[in-house]
């Protein structure tokens, strides 16, 4: 049998949109001689469509569309992941947030098998995952059947996303009942060392059930989330029959009987920097937008986000932007215009001292313009300029900050978190300096100025500044982030590592930024926990006290 994957990049919501692309897909699939092709988990709809499921005819809207699917069938059987609508339930009907989003359809995930223009079969998803970034609890129904599909003398375990995850249920009864085939359609979103999980868990399905398996995961980004693909065909000795590449649209074939290839490779820097990249680019390519403003400053971050945003959109459609104040040095200047020729991006540079001086000349008769209040005004100041160019070109601001300072809260709200998207905001210091150097290594130059790489980090808002002066040195504070921010890690852990002068303060500043956080752009999330949707800290309470 050969076994087309469709990785697919749909749009949420773009109904016709995303049918032409599956539809495409399947021309494709037949003229290439597949006898079955995989898509990936609510293909049509896009991933996750959240309450869009609640609007008034969104599901019928999709039922017509995917009913064009269906006819298409005739010409190449298709698995795809797709909403299935079953009977009601009851509702609040007196309490109006509840009764003006309907929510008495019962809805289930499932993947569908059609062939010769019909509904084979179909298997709903079992667990419902509602952790993290995830909310299926919120709008689907939990099946409570497992099915095994019969075509054409093969017996097919079909399953969806989150049952891959778990002992018993639909894949062990679909092992126990000796399938011929387990397929599983996905919408599993990136973080680092994800892909290595996906293949170990389909590895044990595949030798329990002596049957290939095929993993078909969607591609694109969707707000925080990046899917990356890297959909795979795994045999029951766990050699891969096809492993189709991460971050790239495209169908992809391979024989059941064919030989085996050289299996997937995991590397950090390269995987980080594509998922961001990604990330950028479907952001501003799906909303329709310009292209980028970022604010240079001749730091690493600034310099990694344009580096990253060039690779997205190309140099054309990035617009940096330098904005020297009174405590800005010549060294910082120098290096900005370097990373914008090297990059090959336009650079205005605006000098924000006259501004300043009206603001304090304004303020001074009030309260005294110095230390703090000073610094964060040129940091205001700074996003005021860099959303008016954003205005006046139709671009979005990409916000340079990076993971260990948004924990400690070490930014200015509304000065350099001013944005729509945060690319690196998942990403502790550490990590912007590997994918800075992965960016140089990939370029065989110097594509981010050696200069920068070298320079002590700093906010540049007072003579001399360095962020080891207001912050512990990065080489303790990523990994006492990731104890207390991806570990989930309690206070006494932490203190015995890091000691409990140091964990007492880390969670004094955790704590007291949440405000902060709760207004920053989207984080594109790259790690098991980022700041987003997927971190629900109450910004009033008083744990650990």
């Amino acid at each position: 049998m050969k076994i087309a994957i469709g990785q697919i990049n749909p749009t949420v919501g773009d109904l016709p949109a995303n049918r032409a692309k599956i539809l495409q897909a399947m021309a494709e699939a037949q003229a290439q001689g597949a006898d079955l092709l995989v898509l990936p988990e609510l293909a049509l709809l896009g991933y996750p469509p959240r309450d869009l499921l609640l609007q008034t005819g969104f599901l019928d809207q999709a039922e017509m569309e995917f009913l064009r699917i269906v006819e298409a069938s005739e010409n190449i059987p298709t698995v795809i992941g797709h909403v299935l609508r079953g009977g009601t339930k009851q509702g609040n009907e007196l309490d109006p947030s509840a009764a003006a989003f309907g929510g008495t359809t019962l809805l289930y995930n499932a993947a569908f098998l059609l062939a010769d223009g019909t509904i084979v079969g179909h298997q709903a998803k079992h667990r419902l995952p509602s952790f993290d970034v995830f909310e299926e609890e919120r709008y689907f129904t939990p099946a409570s059947n497992v099915s095994i599909v019969s075509w054409k003398d093969t017996r097919v375990g079909l399953s969806v996303c989150e049952d891959l995850w778990y002992e018993g249920g639909v894949l062990q009864a679909q092992a126990e009942a000796r399938v011929d085939l387990l397929i599983n359609v996905s919408a599993s979103p990136f973080f680092v060392g994800k892909l290595g999980l996906r293949h170990r868990l389909a590895a044990r399905w595949a030798e329990r059930a002596c049957a290939p398996c095929v993993y078909a995961n969607l591609v694109g980004a969707q707000d925080e989330l990046v899917f990356d693909g890297a959909s795979f065909v795994i045999r029951p000795d766990g050699a891969f029959l096809l492993a189709a590449p991460a971050f790239e649209e495209g169908l992809f074939l391979c024989k059941l009987a064919g030989p085996p290839v050289a299996p997937p490779s995991e590397h950090n820097p390269a995987q980080i920097h594509d998922a961001l990249v990604l990330g950028i680019r479907d952001y501003v390519e799906k909303n329709g937008l310009a292209g980028a403003v970022v604010g240079v400053s001749g730091g690493v971050d600034s310099a990694v986000v344009a580096a990253l945003a060039c690779r997205a959109l190309g140099a054309d459609r990035v617009l940096g932007a330098f904005l020297p104040g009174p405590p800005t040095s010549d060294l910082s200047r120098e290096l900005a215009h370097v990373l914008a020729e090297n990059l090959g991006i336009r650079l205005v540079e605006i000098p924000i001292g006259p501004v300043l001086e009206s603001f304090v000349q304004a303020l001074s008769p009030h309260l005294p313009v110095e230390g703090l209040v000073l610094e964060n005004l040129q940091a205001r100041i700074r996003g005021v300029v860099l959303m008016a160019l954003a205005n006046a070109t139709r671009r979005i601001v990409l916000c340079p900050a990076n993971k260990s300072e948004v924990a400690m809260g070490y930014n200015t709200l509304y000065g350099d978190t001013v944005g729509a998207l945060a690319p690196i905001g998942d990403l502790v210091k550490q990590e912007v300096y590997n994918v800075a150097r992965w960016i140089n290594d990939r370029a065989g130059r110097e594509a981010i100025p050696a200069g920068i790489l070298e320079r002590p980090p700093t906010a540049e808002l007072r003579p001399g500044q360095r962020d080891d002066q207001d912050l512990p040195p990065y080489q303790t504070l990523d990994p006492l982030v990731q104890a207390l921010i991806v570990e989930n890690r309690g206070f006494d852990d932490v203190a015995h590592q890091f000691g409990v002068e140091l964990a007492r303060e880390a969670h004094r500043r955790l704590r007291s930024s949440e405000y902060k956080r709760k207004q920053l752009p989207l984080v594109l999330k790259v790690s098991p926990k980022a700041f987003g949707i997927g971190r629900r800290i109450p910004i009033t309470h008083k744990f650990p006290s």
